[in-house]
C-alpha cells in the first residue's frame, strides 16, 4: 500500500487587482472607428471623463482615436493628461521578459 504525501502547498503572493472603471476604452488591433464610437458612447450616456488606454504597437492607433474624437466629433473636449509608461512582460515563447511601452490618455467633456 502506498501512501500519498502531500506536497506543502505554495503561498502565492496576492496578486495586484487593478480595478477598471467603466469608462476605459482598452485599445487594441480592431479599427480606430470602433474605439471613437466607444468613447462616443461613454460622453453620451453622461460620463464626463474617459480614458483610453494602448500598449505597445497600438499606441498610435490611441492617439489617432484621440485626435478623431478632438477634430471630428467632440469639438469641446479636453485632454486632462497623457501618461507614459514601460511594462514588463514574460514572453511564452521565448521565456524572457520585454519591455512594452504603454499610454493613458485622459479626455474629458465640460
Amino acid at each position: 500500500m502506498t501512501e500519498k504525501t502531500e506536497k506543502p502547498e505554495k503561498k502565492e503572493k496576492p496578486k495586484e487587482v487593478k480595478r477598471m472603471e467603466g469608462n476605459v476604452v482598452l485599445i487594441g488591433r480592431k479599427p480606430v472607428m470602433n474605439y471613437v464610437v466607444a468613447c462616443l458612447t461613454f460622453f453620451n450616456s453622461g460620463e464626463k471623463q474617459v480614458v483610453v488606454k494602448a500598449r505597445g504597437r497600438a499606441i498610435s492607433r490611441a492617439v489617432d482615436t484621440v485626435e478623431l474624437l478632438r477634430r471630428a466629433f467632440v469639438k469641446d473636449l479636453e485632454l486632462q493628461g497623457i501618461t507614459i509608461g514601460t511594462e514588463e512582460v514574460q514572453r511564452a515563447e521565448e521565456n524572457r521578459k520585454t519591455n512594452v511601452s504603454t499610454i493613458e490618455i485622459n479626455m474629458t467633456r465640460p
